[in-house]
């Protein structure tokens, strides 16, 4: 076990409720359940949980594909009922404070192809919601999509995707590179099944009729207008419905190459292992797309994209299969590791570091790839979040790994391209800066908002414009290897993150839970890059966080706080969220919340379980909150017009299974090396 030479430290400071042997032994069984947890070749990766989607979507792509032999599907199935809730209907967050008609006809209409039958009893209560919350006349563009590919809904209902979208230059606003990288990733296969609008119905027993009471006839298939009678998206709804009156009269005089060139570069963006962009949607979309395109199911391509969806990306627990909509081993990796330094290990003193790292290292990411469009003549040298992604590195991960290594760097003592990697990276991050200072994911100033006005975006976000939090964590890489505000680029980015701070002292997060992850992760950064920790909009910050401190010492925030202003900082304590928000307090450096961080240290000692981890059945991490635009909204001035509530019908919510684990472990081992002296490893783990 991890850790066992390790002797006890003085910690004095902290509070005698939480005295430091009560602390060492909860940082000590975190590390050794960490260390068991390692895989062999070095990495860390945790369960990715989103929404039934994943599952139901699968299980429509297998129809849609003939294929019925796939082991592993009665196990989806289970999955899918698993997730039921008992309204009948499915949610897509854990406790969303409603069911999602969206996902709810998508999972009914899985159930159906998989041979459920109308009378059963989950799919009677689903139907029962389903008529009572609008029926199929409320679901959102993709699903009608999928309704549309299995014979279930008009294609005339659908948008029109004219695969001549990749023939545009990109001076054009709608060229496929002025859109978010997973929305590109999405469009440019469903540009193959928009033009050739085909349809595999679902068996004569499995028709969805019941869920046109009033006959199919009487249904309104029209799109449904999104804006006011004088605006962009009513003019781009009457394009859309010109371009489908010519597409369907075949007079596009290019479509044949279009399609052709939407092929070879859905191929040539396919992984190693064999997924599209390292996520679930466009990898269906691209299975179907090619399938229609006339690649057979045995085709290598498609064979090994199917081959895919086996482990690790599907997970088994308790008897059941779930589709994982992305995996995280990049940045569950380089978190695992930062908890870990922050509790005194080190390379030179530990195994498990040092296979991390090394594991890193391998995934540094050389291939030029779509940011490289619009971005010319910046070298590669950044890391994606997945095992195989390198098309789409990110700035995310980047940082994270760039805080790592720029901590290593001494210890390695040259035993590793440590300074190459740290070199390169650095590099790709500071040509990745948008034009207003700060950062985004995946692209450089993808903000044009027009993109998100089609009528196919009604789901998600189109757009990856900078958000705080990622440019949060690339000042924290700054600071970590050395830079301050002297260096231009970060004086423009603590600019941005100061204009950015909400009213009440805290920042939006847009890639985590919401509000507490914002402002967790620029309190560190400021104080990385020698910020004045006493100033006045760091201490608003830091008085906020204590004000939200729950009564049983821990901190929560709901994903619908995403929708209502009241659920900022609100929701029952978890360990990922009092992870954050200690850290934040902890990063401030004063004693005026030394108090408010010792109760927040007793509620991570006494939630532990005795195998040293955490539960956390809580949604902590965005993929999108579902606003249209991928940036921040006032919610008081434009929520109300959104076509979502706190269910949230647009957004996509995310378990990450490990921020169970080492956010506090992080905030622990931050807190000892405050309040005592941090203990280094003395024996190979």
């Amino acid at each position: 076990m991890a850790l066992s030479a390790q002797q006890a430290v003085s910690a004095a400071g902290v509070a005698d409720h939480a005295p430091a042997s009560a602390l060492d032994e909860a940082i000590d069984a975190a590390l050794d359940w960490a260390i068991d947890d390692q895989d062999p070749k070095g990495f860390w990766v945790g369960m990715l949980e989103s929404n039934p989607s994943m599952e139901a979507e699968w299980i429509l792509c297998m129809h849609f594909l003939g294929i019925t032999d796939d082991p592993k599907y009665a196990g989806v199935v289970a999955g899918l009922l698993s997730k039921q809730r008992p309204d009948g209907s499915w949610e897509n967050f854990h406790n969303a404070p409603a069911g999602d008609i969206s996902t709810t006809v998508e999972a009914y209409a899985a159930l159906r192809a998989a041979g459920r039958g109308p009378d059963s009893e989950e799919l009677v209560r689903a139907r029962a919601w389903i008529l009572a919350h609008g029926g199929l006349s409320k679901v959102r563009v993709f699903t009608k999509m999928w309704l549309a590919l299995v014979g279930e809904w008009p294609w005339d209902g659908t948008p029109t995707l004219p695969p001549e979208l990749i023939l545009l230059p990109t001076w054009v606003p709608f060229n496929i590179y002025h859109f978010a990288s997973w929305a590109r990733g999405t469009m440019v296969p469903l540009c193959i099944l928009s033009a050739k609008r085909p349809v595999r119905p679902l068996p004569p027993e499995a028709r969805l009729d019941e869920l046109f009471p009033d006959g199919r006839e009487q249904m309104d298939y029209r799109l449904p207008r999104r804006g006011k009678l004088f605006s962009w998206e009513t003019l781009f709804l009457g394009l859309d419905r010109l371009v489908n009156w010519i597409g369907k009269r075949s007079i596009y005089p290019q479509r044949r190459e279009a399609i052709r060139l939407c092929v070879e570069w859905i191929i040539e963006r396919q992984e190693a292992d064999g997924c599209w962009g390292g996520i679930q949607p466009p990898w269906v979309y691209s299975l179907m797309a090619l399938n229609v395109a006339g690649y057979s199911i045995h085709h290598p391509v498609l064979a090994k994209g199917l081959e895919a969806f086996n482990a690790p990306w599907a997970y088994e627990r308790d008897g059941a299969t779930y589709i994982q909509a992305c995996m995280s081993p990049v940045w569950d990796t380089v978190l695992m590791l930062l908890a870990m330094l922050d509790c005194g290990y080190d390379y030179r003193n530990s195994e498990s570091v040092r296979k991390a790292l090394r594991w890193v290292l391998d995934e540094q990411v050389d291939a030029p790839g779509d940011w490289q469009e619009l971005n010319p003549g910046l070298q590669p040298g950044g890391w994606a979040f997945e095992f195989e992604n390198d098309w789409y590195p990110d700035v995310d991960d980047t940082a994270v790994a760039l805080i790592v290594l720029a901590r290593l760097r001494r210890s390695v003592n040259g035993h590793l391209p440590v300074a190459d990697a740290i070199d390169r990276a650095l590099g790709w991050v500071r040509g990745m800066v948008c034009r207003n200072g700060a950062w985004a994911a995946f692209d450089r100033d993808n903000t044009g908002s027009l993109v998100a006005k089609i009528p196919f975006m009604d789901f998600g976000e189109a757009l990856d414009p900078p958000s705080v939090d990622v440019t949060a964590h690339v000042l924290e890489a700054f600071g970590a290897l050395g830079h301050d505000m002297s260096d231009p680029m970060v004086a423009r980015a603590v600019e941005y993150i100061k204009a950015e701070q909400e009213d009440d002292g805290s920042w939006f997060g847009r890639w985590g839970v919401n509000h507490i992850y914002g402002t967790a992760a620029v309190l560190p950064a400021l104080e990385a890059i020698g910020e004045d920790m006493s100033a006045l909009y760091v201490r608003r910050a830091a008085d906020w966080i204590v004000a939200k401190q729950n009564d049983d010492g821990g901190w929560g925030e709901t994903c619908a706080s995403y929708m209502d202003l009241s659920q900022r900082g609100v929701g029952p304590s978890t360990a990922s969220q009092t992870g954050w928000a200690l850290m934040a307090l902890l990063s401030v450096g004063s004693s005026a919340y030394d108090e408010a961080i010792e109760r927040g240290l007793d509620y991570l000692m006494a939630t532990q379980r005795e195998d040293g981890t955490w539960d956390e059945e809580a949604y902590t991490g965005t993929g999108f909150p579902g606003y249209g635009s991928g940036h921040r909204i006032d919610l008081s001035q434009e929520g109300a017009a959104l076509p979502q509530g706190t269910e949230l019908g647009r957004g996509f919510m995310i378990n990450y299974n490990l921020y169970r684990h080492y956010f506090p472990l992080m905030a622990m081992g931050r807190a000892r090396a405050r309040f005592g002296r941090p203990r280094l490893a003395t024996a190979a783990d």
